[in-house]
């Protein structure tokens, strides 16, 4: 189904129950998988319901301060043990039989155990069902149910470089970020459709003419959605061996900071400030501002304005779940937050101007590709497959001119985890050697 030879895909990939079904089996449970973020759970006993695949989660904070990760479903019978979205307590208890679980997932209250289970029920063996591994990168919450997945760094690999600038503070201080609120929405799409948009995209920019001629960027500047620093330097594509692929620009030493949010002198005020601050802590490493890009396989990002995580939970092999987790520097006033919780709203999420022309696209894409005829048809993703613009630095590829190489290698990685590959194949470590040889 994924031809990288000819630069085409099958579109069956996209509509199929059977490979939705092999999907959630072969990558779902193996891959590291975005949770939430630690500001979600600030104190001991706060907890927020998510999901991992087509599993729902509950990512909480015990009495000691530590942080967990279970599936949300009672040993006994299988009823959800928290019904709620966020909140804090001192014990999940199963609605169903009162079965009760500590928030470290320890069975703690079986009702009648005397009585009907003792010398049978050895309550250590029935606590809540754990993530295998789980990683707190600064802030962010990942997890995986894989006992024998690679730690979360190494399966980051290189794409650290671009997604540290997503989490840290807007003035290069490491971490800091908070989430201000979560969007969730459902659309009629696969979710490999949003999740390849998001690798870096830029053909599609005719789909959001009415969006630039509106001109809703944050300084509300006419003719674009984003305050454009992008056009000061480089735009880069890079795909990684982990499938990971974004698309970022490099601007020169000596760029000057762009005015944002005018109409709000406090908060341009503020971004002033951190422009030129995280100039002075991180250098020659301030010339990256990150714009778009998917952690593989469906944690995407907005980098600068707006700024968040959004994640694909595949509800069916045609149906989609998005979760859009806005990020504000935790410590920054409340203006701050508050002006660009606004145009966070206008821009994504389900009534964002610039999203409801993407979701249009993906529903769209999938509904055409279910028919009898069209599904003899393959997909192109042969854009600059060439590469005539593109360099390889270290194990990850970059390319100066817009490219389906991202989403290709973001494929390659698809193919090897539903072929059950090993993790030194899923991690690409076989991909640098191919590198030189094509150079």
């Amino acid at each position: 189904m994924i031809n990288l030879a000819a630069g085409t895909v099958d579109r069956e990939i996209f509509t199929s129950p059977d490979v939705h079904r092999q999907e959630l089996e072969k990558l779902f449970t193996r891959s590291w998988l975005f949770v939430g973020h630690e500001s979600q759970i600030p104190k001991p006993g706060d907890f927020f319901v998510s999901r991992m695949g087509d599993g729902p989660v509950i990512l909480c904070r015990d009495d000691r301060g530590g942080i967990h990760v279970f599936l949300n479903s009672c040993r006994h019978r299988g009823m959800k043990v928290c019904r709620y979205e966020h909140g804090n307590t001192a014990l999940f208890v199963c609605p169903y039989h009162s079965w009760s679980y500590t928030t470290d997932g320890k069975l703690q209250g079986v009702p009648q155990y005397r009585t009907l289970y003792a010398g049978t029920l050895n309550r250590d063996e029935w606590g809540l069902v754990e993530v295998a591994r789980m990683a707190n990168y600064k802030g962010t919450i990942w997890a995986s149910w894989d006992p024998e997945a690679p730690d979360f760094l190494n399966w980051l690999g290189d794409a650290v470089d671009h997604f540290d600038h997503v989490i840290d503070c807007r003035d290069g201080r490491p971490g800091g970020a908070e989430v201000i609120g979560v969007h969730k929405w459902v659309f009629p799409s696969n979710w490999k459709f949003a999740a390849e948009n998001f690798l870096g995209d830029s053909y599609h920019n005719p789909s959001h003419r009415s969006v630039d001629m509106v001109g809703m960027s944050a300084s509300a500047q006419a003719g674009q959605r984003r305050d454009n620093e992008y056009a000061k330097g480089q735009r880069v594509w890079v795909g990684y061996p982990q499938g990971h692929g974004m698309t970022s620009g490099y601007v020169p030493d000596d760029v000057e900071y762009t005015p944002t949010y005018q109409q709000y002198p406090e908060v341009d005020e503020y971004f002033r400030h951190c422009f030129y601050e995280r100039k002075r802590r991180l250098g020659e490493r301030a010339n990256l501002l990150p714009l778009v890009g998917t952690i593989f396989p469906n944690a995407s990002y907005h980098g600068r304005q707006p700024r968040g995580i959004c994640v694909w939970h595949p509800h069916g092999p045609t149906e989609t779940e998005a979760w859009r987790f806005f990020l504000v520097d935790a410590d920054a006033p409340a203006a701050v937050k508050d002006v660009p919780r606004r145009y966070y709203m206008r821009y994504s999420g389900p009534a964002g101007m610039t999203e409801q022309d993407d979701m249009e696209n993906w529903l769209y894409a999938t509904a055409a590709s279910k028919g009898t005829i069209a599904k003899r048809y393959p997909l192109n993703y042969q854009m600059s497959m060439k590469l005539p613009n593109a360099t390889h630095l270290g194990p990850g590829e970059v390319a100066t001119q817009m490219t389906d190489q991202t989403p290709r290698n973001f494929y390659r990685v698809w193919q090897r985890y539903m072929s059950g590959d090993n993790w030194d194949s899923l991690l690409g470590r076989d991909i640098q050697p191919m590198l030189r040889a094509a150079e």
